[in-house]
């Protein structure tokens, strides 16, 4: 199976009462809690850690786009994506996502991913989401009713540019251009593996079905909540006659590896607190605008990670009492699941179990969350990547995975230029 490295690139420095005085991480945020000095630190030591998953064998490094927000401070994960392609060598780059709908024209998506496919030596797996309700019609102003149907003309706008050969036109009900001809192009025929990260809505999963797409189920809530929603994805794949090839899915889920049990629960508690306690307390106004959520989704009554999170903010009194266990207390935290803890044997075992009860071949390890410091990251990444990385390789090895990059041969690919500025050689 394949094993990546995803980042979310949160904000570490909230304050101990951002709960109690601010009403929510995500669209109104106040600006006087973000010190760009402070920021300058977290997105170097950020970009450490990816290349740092990059070097210990991981087999693809994520990065994602939010806004507005002190969860992810990736407004663009393009420029990260595209750092990190000069400054790895083999580890796929995916990039989940851009979300298509907020960009004008989209094409912009198909020029952009296709200079990082290029620059990387063919390794993008471009990630295409609609866009959590706080991100697109909140932070970007899009109306949710309309937001799919953007959405999946953005889609057929940007494969089209990938694929075309000759200049077109392309007349849709929210973009029009006379002259479609990116330069560049990407690398990878007939466009990057696209996969479609997602909350648990029918309408994707039925649409990923159909493009025989990835689907990538991002949960807070980890693999004991993500249980259900991968069972309607695999139960919907049966009813379209799909076969149940695990690498139609990717799962996300919070990991912490130490020596023992003991230690892991020491070391991992605050940052995991801080992300269950600050990066979600999310206004539950921002959550569910009406028509984001479509009527099919709604009829089974599926309900999204945000608007889960929503739900357990939504009144302080209710939090402090009935959820307090879920942003506080690291043996809740860990008892249900959202965040996987322990020896190297023993997250072995429970991502083994992971991997086979959901159906799961890519698999997507948060190992930095929360305020999580980069020692304490490089930490986490190190043990998984010696102790635990080597043992699940051999999970769903009967499956062939059509979804994965395919790079130049790397004796045709470039290196990294070894370069000195001459004031440093002659400081040497």
């Amino acid at each position: 199976m394949k094993l990546m490295w995803f980042h979310l690139m949160p904000y570490t420095e909230l304050p101990d009462d951002f709960r109690d005085k601010h009403p929510s991480v995500w669209v109104d945020i106040h600006s006087s809690l973000f010190d760009p000095r402070r920021a300058h630190h977290m997105y170097n030591d950020f970009m450490d850690e990816l290349e740092f998953a990059a070097e210990c064998g991981f087999d693809a490094i994520c990065v994602n786009e939010h806004h507005n927000n002190g969860y992810g401070l990736m407004p663009s994960p393009n420029l990260i994506a595209s750092s990190l392609a000069r400054r790895t060598t083999d580890t796929a780059l995916c990039v989940l996502g851009n979300s298509l709908a907020l960009y004008n024209p989209p094409t912009r998506v198909a020029e952009e991913f296709a200079m990082i496919d290029c620059i990387s030596g063919g390794r993008l797996i471009a990630g295409f989401p609609v866009g959590s309700p706080m991100d697109t019609c909140y932070a970007y102003g899009q109306n949710p009713s309309m937001l799919r149907d953007r959405y999946h003309e953005a889609h057929d706008l940007v494969v089209k540019a990938w694929t075309e050969q000759d200049t077109f036109a392309f007349n849709g009900r929210y973009n029009q251009q006379r002259y479609v001809n990116i330069w560049p192009r990407p690398i990878q025929r007939p466009h990057p593996p696209i996969w479609i990260p997602g909350g648990g809505s029918v309408e994707t999963w039925q649409w990923c079905a159909e493009k025989d797409y990835v689907y990538c189920y991002l949960s807070y809530y980890g693999y004991k909540a993500g249980k259900s929603t991968m069972d309607g994805f695999w139960a919907e794949m049966a009813k379209l006659g799909k076969d149940r090839n695990p690498y139609r899915a990717g799962f996300l889920q919070f990991v912490g590896v130490a020596e023992t049990r003991e230690q892991a629960m020491e070391l991992y508690a605050e940052p995991a607190e801080y992300f269950y306690g600050r990066c979600l307390h999310i206004d539950p106004r921002f959550a569910g605008p009406p028509g984001y959520a479509t009527e099919e989704t709604q009829r089974r009554g599926i309900k999204g990670m945000v608007s889960q999170a929503a739900d357990n903010s939504r009144d302080a009194q209710r939090y402090e009492t009935k959820f307090a266990s879920l942003a506080r207390e690291m043996d809740a935290i860990v008892d249900k699941g959202y965040v996987i803890i322990g020896s190297p044997d023993e997250v072995v075992e429970q991502l083994t179990e992971v991997a086979t009860n959901l159906n799961v071949g890519h698999l997507m390890m948060l190992l930095q969350f929360g305020n999580m410091n980069k020692e304490l990251a490089k930490y986490n990444t190190r043990m998984f990547a010696e102790k635990v990385l080597p043992k699940m390789r051999h999970v769903h090895s009967e499956w062939e995975d059509r979804w994965w990059p395919e790079p130049m041969e790397r004796k045709e690919r470039a290196a990294p230029s070894s370069f000195v500025p001459a004031q440093v050689a002659a400081a040497e």
